[in-house]
């Protein structure tokens, strides 16, 4: 049995020395593809995460998006938990709108649209400690899978999730069952 007490602390110096967080997995490159100031990263199994709910954003961001959810935010969203628990992740994807002229071409109108060219991906990580400051919530933005390295970007995102009210615990989405 020394042998297990000797792997814990093995593995726990391996979290010290390379200062992994909670919400950051093992394969995450240490120091490396994380968001200034919140320190996130992009988890490497997003694209697996189940459908939390779509939107469509017009004005000049005029994107398609899905967003996504980790087992414990599903779990809050479908349990209308507010406050989300801390480890809840969502990351929302988004796209380029744009008409699809061949799915056009079939229906004989303009009626079909989908999405383009990927824009950036967001993860929103909760973690009521380690980001008190910011509602509980870290912030990250990627774009081709690299985190945006803009620190003026990143002070964006609260800016912004602030104006919700604070019984939404500063998320914007809502689950669409």
């Amino acid at each position: 049995m020394v042998w297990k007490g000797s792997l814990v602390l093995v593995v726990l110096g391996v979290f010290a020395v390379f200062g992994l967080r909670a919400g950051e997995s093992a394969s995450s490159p240490p120091g490396g593809n994380a968001s200034p100031i919140y320190g996130v990263v992009l988890p490497a199994d997003y694209r697996n995460w189940q459908v939390v709910s779509v939107a469509h954003e017009a004005g000049s961001l005029n994107d398609i998006r899905v967003i996504l959810g980790n087992d414990i935010a599903m779990k809050a969203f479908r349990e209308h938990t507010l406050p989300f628990p801390d480890g809840s992740i969502i990351a929302r994807l988004a796209w380029k709108y744009e008409a699809s002229a061949r799915n056009d071409a079939i229906f004989g109108r303009q009626q079909s649209f989908v999405a383009g060219d990927p824009t950036n991906v967001q993860v929103s990580v909760k973690d009521s400690k380690r980001y008190a400051e910011s509602g509980g919530w870290g912030y990250g933005q990627f774009e081709n899978g690299k985190a945006n390295p803009g620190r003026p970007l990143m002070q964006t995102c609260f800016a912004c999730h602030r104006k919700l009210p604070a019984e939404d615990d500063f998320v914007f989405t809502t689950y669409s069952p």
